[in-house]
């Protein structure tokens, strides 16, 4: 039996989730004591802190988020 790959999700549906939680990427960022674009790095690529944060933000693990990075 092959082994289902799941897809991370889409950087709109991240951003979109975070929104609909009430707040902002930049939010974010300065709530944690980052500069206001730093978590967008976690949006293009492997950044555990980021991913943490923003995965907290939305009620998800960073694994759901992005299933590619947790193999």
């Amino acid at each position: 039996m092959e082994k289902i790959k799941r897809k991370d999700m889409h950087r709109a549906d991240i951003v979109a989730a975070v929104r609909k939680a009430g707040t902002s990427i930049s939010a974010l960022s300065v709530k944690a004591g980052l500069k206001p674009t730093t978590l967008n790095n976690a949006l293009e690529r492997r950044y555990p802190k980021g991913e943490k944060i923003i995965a907290e933000a939305i009620g998800k693990s960073p694994k759901d988020i992005w299933p590619s990075r947790y193999q």
